[in-house]
Formats: C-alpha cells, structure tokens, sequence
C-alpha cells in the first residue's frame, strides 16, 4: 500500500506529518517573491523540510490512512511500517529514494539522509491557480530616444508656395483638422471602452477565483462518513524516566537558549529544575524505554550532538 499520496493530502491541511518510525515532514509559509533581474514574479507557498529525529506515532498519518482505504486502524499503522521498511532498503542499498510528489533522500559523505524537496509543487492551499510568470521590462525610454534622433536627422523644411495653390491648401487643412479631430474622439472611445472590459474581466476572475477555493475545500477537506476518532494514550512523565540529555548549564540564560533553539528544531524538548550541583539540565526528549531512548540518542550523536548522553530518573 502506498503512503506518499497520503501524506501529500496531509501536508496541504497541517504544518507537520509524522512518519512513524522513519522521521518527519514539516512545512514552513514561504511569502510570494520578486526577482527584479529576471523581471519574475512567484507567489506565496509552503516549503518543506524533513527532521529524522520525529519518529513517533502520533496517530495522523495512521488515521487518515485508515479512513480514505477503510481499514482498521491496526492495519494502517502495518502498512506504514512495510512502507518505511522498503524505503529504508532503499536507502541503505541504493543510496537514493523518491517520494512522489514530496521530494528526493539521498546519502551523504557521513551516510547521514539528505532531503531535496520537490518545487512543482505548492501546498499552500490559498496559492491554488497561481503560478509564477515574467514580465518583460517596458521599454518606454528607448523608444523615446530613438524617435529623438530620426528627428534630429530629418528635419522638416518649410517651402513658400505660390498664392494659386492658396485655396487648395485651405480645403487640404480643413480635412485634416476634421481628420484629426475623428481621431482622437474615436481614440478616447476605444480607450474607455478597454477600460470597461478589463474592469468586467476582473470581476469575472475574481468570482470564478472564490468559487473555485470554495470547491476546493469542500472536495479535499470533507471526508463522508468518516470513521470514529482513535483515541490514543498519552504516556505521562511517570511512565518516561529515558530522557536524552542536551546539556547542563550553569546560567539560566544558557539553558533558556539551548531549550527554544531545540524547539525550532522540531525535539519534543524540557527543562528540569536545578539539580545538586546547581546546574539546570536540558532535555532532547523523554522515552518510555531504554531501547527507544537509546536508539534517539545514537542518531543524536550521529546528526546533531555528539555529547548527547542519557539519563534514567523518573520526574
């Protein structure tokens, strides 16, 4: 059973997907850009990111699988773990894998993963139908220019003309004036009539645009007859007495820092009170297991923190 496009479907509605057991998928609002040398123009969207250090279930992926194949919810978490299984094979044996839709994992020099995500791809549901373009530059001035050098180089000369051509050249000025008059009346007329048209067609964009967002969102955010909620438990810190250590610092600015940057990183991470020797412990995460804990702290080590270690003492 294929999870990609499950996941894509998810990562439209939430900032985070969790693949239990391989890592997670995090999405970060990218505002619209433009690119003044290229004359382009991008709209909003979502970047996504990976953190392999979120392998937890929370039950998203699981449940959503569980209601669109309906199945159990017993038999959507089997078909995850096969699923990460074989990429993991893939990985491993390969040294590349392709997610559809979501982006590319590959091997580095230190055999640790590398995640290129896809960029055909906008999961900003509000960007729906935009897409980027380019403007050419208006080139106004030069223009401009060059019909000030034709004039420059074709003067007008004036010639006197003999007074029986008087009455000719009268009627010729009368027609042109009349000419000249037609034109720009008719100029004003086609201009004001363009002005109306754009103005109807932007009306029209407009409420075509809002009918499809609204088709949009009943057709990918409905779900009928949508299975029971699964309800899950949540271990207390009683039951977590694994925690993966940061580090201990002296200074209360030093663990507030080391806290909130291992937050924006994605880690489920605390702060314990002072302990015996005055220091003010950080944590990673907390786990229910010493062979789970241990395994989060060998990728740790090998990804981020080398001087990670572990520590059993229930809070």
């Amino acid at each position: 059973m294929k999870i990609e496009q499950y996941i894509s479907q998810l990562l439209y509605r939430y900032q985070c997907v969790t693949v239990p057991g391989f890592g997670a998928f995090l999405t970060e609002f990218h505002s619209a850009q433009l690119d003044e040398n290229a004359h382009s123009f991008y709209p909003p969207k979502k970047l996504i990111s990976f953190n392999p250090f979120l392998k937890n279930n929370d039950g998203l992926l699981a449940n959503h699988l569980a209601q669109a194949e309906k199945v159990s919810y017993e038999v959507a978490v089997n078909a995850i773990q096969n699923e990460v299984s074989d990429w993991k094979t893939k990985i491993q044996e390969l040294g590349r894998l392709s997610v559809k839709n979501i982006g590319d994992f590959s091997l580095n020099a230190e055999k640790n993963i590398v995640f290129d995500p896809v960029d055909q791809i906008n999961y900003l549901k509000e960007s729906f139908g935009l897409s980027s373009f380019i403007s050419p530059a208006v080139k106004r001035e030069v223009y401009k220019e060059q019909v000030e050098v034709l004039e420059e180089k074709a003067p007008i000369a004036f010639t006197p003309e003999k007074r029986r051509s008087y009455k000719a050249l009268k009627y010729a000025a009368i027609i042109t004036l009349s000419l000249g008059l037609t034109s720009v009346l008719g100029y004003k007329l086609y201009d004001n009539y363009l002005e109306q048209v754009q103005q109807e067609t932007l009306l029209v964009q407009s409420n075509v645009q809002k009918k499809i967002n609204q088709k949009i969102q009943e057709a990918t955010f409905f779900i009928e007859n949508p299975l029971p909620a699964v309800t899950l438990t949540v271990p207390s810190e009683k039951d977590t007495p694994y925690h993966v250590v940061a580090g201990a610092f002296r200074l209360e600015s030093n663990a507030e820092n080391a806290y909130q940057s291992l937050l924006k990183l994605g880690f489920k991470a605390k702060r314990l009170p002072a302990n015996k020797h005055g220091l003010l412990p950080v944590l990673y995460g907390s786990y229910s297991s010493y062979n789970e804990a241990q395994e989060a702290m060998k990728s740790i080590k090998r990804l981020d923190n080398k001087d990670a270690w572990l520590l059993i003492q229930e809070l």
